[in-house]
């Protein structure tokens, strides 16, 4: 687990571990937003850990793994699609976050091309659009084939689903005998408001914002149901060709233009490193009054023999680069501080806001992490926000980090009431009433009630089933949340899904009679449970949710023991030593509070 050691400090046994974890943080993030359409970490927050992976990769070239992340690009093609192989790679972009990255890029580019820093180098700039890529194939003028990005090598097959987009072209004129079009598919702000108000009033699940409800619509089975999206289409870009569309970037892009595709009206050219940080800040002013979302602004070599003296790195093009922008700020009402429990046990609070609109998004609730957060200090008592505290009634500034993640930044002094009171983190679990405590280094105060606690309960149990773990077809979060609290057929631990359909056989009213259930539904859940009395080892240890093993270490447990009983007999062994341990903490622990109290150091 990453321990925050900077990467200069690092050794060469912990830089392993490290290139370890993050490749597979890095792999499960990519298989959430590629295939699955469902983020769990922020942008900022992917690209951070992509950031520490390539500088530990740097300092420990020999460490580089076989499955580094820096040599991916998106994820592989989810089942239920025809693969499609790309006869050019869909390449990635190299991220910049600051000014000081364009001069860098552009020094770069300069110094591989062998051109002075007055040499005139033109680029163009077009705004990074957040959807999902699609790449279109037109041979003879005739759209024959749509697929998605996939792993850059092989795409998803989504043909009859690209081909109820009106902005993609059944055919073109005038275009070369092969051609294939690249760009982004995306959703307009109120196309997506529109379609979650229909989801809602149907009882069907809604979408967190614009771009998963492209990506989730273009990637249907049937594509009746992608027919029903507003689904819009941006060309930027091209793959395979017969023929060239240009001599540059701009006018091959204009070109796609005059073929019937809808290109950006935002991009432009630019000479300088200045006229293209300018032409970012204008795009960065105009961002909330755009209709569609943007993330950033793209810049590209202009001179398509230069991009191809340029050439290509493992994952991105050297002629590219992304400018990303901040995580987006508005201020709003603290009207509550509300406490939520973890599947561990943490007491995680949460900002209940006056809504205010951020980034094209109405937010309502913001993470306050934990309660040094809420004091204004960091986990090691350092002062953060200058030492502001966050209390019930002050003016906050939100911002949603990687566009995703709503998270408090600031507390406005001159706004806050006279009658604020500063707020005091729970010392009981307000679920169960058990006592909450913090242990020494750790950053949050846990619950000590384990399954007697109703919010720890039902999230093990959501754990237990979830996809990386027991993956029971049918027994999702609202599943396991309805049988926890039901009476007849309760499920309060893990092993009682096991005894479901037995003691559902004993039960007046039935599952398939129920609200929700029937014949076949009940059967098929029974069936499901059944197959899954066996699964493979690193499975089950995921599923404990025991605390610091996640999906990789599960998987390097399991490969260590090999099964259940050499493990099992290697935590017998261990056990007295561990609870000595324990006992030494506490004893430990006790004295400190003690000195403490005596005014001992």
């Amino acid at each position: 687990m990453n321990d925050g050691t900077p990467v200069d400090k690092l050794t060469a046994k912990q830089a392993e571990a490290e290139l370890a974890r993050l490749a597979g943080v890095l792999g499960r993030a990519n298989t959430a937003y590629h295939q699955e359409d469902a983020p769990r970490i922020s942008d900022a927050e992917y690209d951070a850990l992509k950031i520490r992976n390539a500088a530990i990769e740097a300092r420990f070239p020999d460490l580089k793994r076989a499955d580094s992340p820096s040599d991916q690009v998106g994820a592989a093609p989810a089942e239920g699609f025809a693969k499609v192989p790309h006869r050019v790679r869909m390449m990635s972009l190299a991220n910049a976050f600051d000014d000081e990255d364009i001069i860098d890029f552009d020094t770069s580019v300069r110094k591989y091309l062998g051109l002075s820093p007055d040499a005139p180098l033109t680029y163009t700039a077009e705004p990074k659009i957040d959807g999902l890529s699609l790449s279109l194939r037109y041979e003879g003028g005739k759209l024959v084939q749509a697929a998605t990005r996939g792993d850059g090598e092989t795409g998803e097959n989504v043909t009859a689903n690209a081909r109820t987009i009106d902005d993609i072209p059944e055919t073109l004129s005038g275009a070369p005998d092969v051609l294939e079009v690249r760009g982004e598919v995306y959703m307009s702000h109120a196309d997506f408001a529109a379609l979650n108000d229909r989801q809602e009033a149907a009882g069907q699940k809604t979408f967190a914002n614009p771009r998963n409800a492209a990506a989730g619509s273009l990637r249907q089975l049937d594509s009746s149901i992608t027919r029903s999206r507003p689904l819009k289409f941006f060309a930027y870009a091209w793959g395979d060709v017969s023929e060239p569309l240009a001599d540059t970037q701009y006018e091959a892009i204009k070109r796609l233009e005059k073929l019937g595709f809808s290109i950006n009206p935002l991009t432009t050219r630019a000479e300088t490193p200045k006229a293209m940080i300018a032409h970012y800040r204008a795009i960065e002013a105009q961002r909330a009054t755009l209709d569609y979302d943007i993330d950033g602004v793209v810049y590209k070599v202009d001179d398509l023999g230069l991009q191809g003296r340029l050439g290509f790195r493992s994952t991105t093009p050297r002629w590219a680069i992304a400018h990303k922008f901040p995580a987006e700020l508005a201020w709003t009402y603290l009207e509550a501080i509300d406490i939520q429990v973890g599947r561990t046990g943490a007491l995680s609070p949460v900002a209940r806001l006056t809504p205010v609109t951020v980034g094209g998004v109405v937010v309502s609730n913001a993470t306050l992490h934990n309660e040094d957060y809420i004091a204004g200090r960091s986990a090691t008592g350092e002062e953060i926000r200058g030492g502001k505290d966050i209390r019930v009634g002050d003016w906050v500034q939100v911002y949603r980090a990687g566009d995703v993640i709503p998270k408090v930044a600031d507390v406005d002094l001159s706004r806050r009431p006279e009658d604020a009171v500063p707020y005091v983190f729970p010392t009981t679990c307000p679920i169960c009433g058990s006592e909450a405590v913090r242990e020494e280094g750790d950053a949050v105060r846990r619950c000590t009630g384990g399954l007697i606690c109703a919010a720890q309960a039902v999230e093990k149990l959501k754990h237990f089933v979830s996809r990386a773990a027991f993956d029971i077809e049918g027994l999702g979060a609202k599943q396991v949340e309805a049988f926890y609290a039901d009476d007849q057929l309760p499920v309060k631990e893990p092993a009682d899904i096991f005894t479901l359909q037995a003691r559902d056989a004993k039960t007046l009213t039935k599952l398939a009679n129920r609200d929700g259930w029937g014949e076949t539904s009940a059967k098929n859940l029974f069936q499901a449970i059944e197959e899954k009395r066996e699964i493979p080892l690193a499975r089950l240890i995921f599923g404990l949710g025991i605390r610091h093993v996640g999906e990789v270490g599960a998987q390097d447990l399991a490969r260590h023991f090999q099964t259940w009983d050499a493990m099992a007999s290697a935590l017998d062994l261990a056990r007295p030593a561990a609870l000595a341990h324990r006992a030494a903490d506490a004893a430990a622990e006790a004295e400190r509070a003690q000195a403490k109290d005596e005014g001992r150091r």
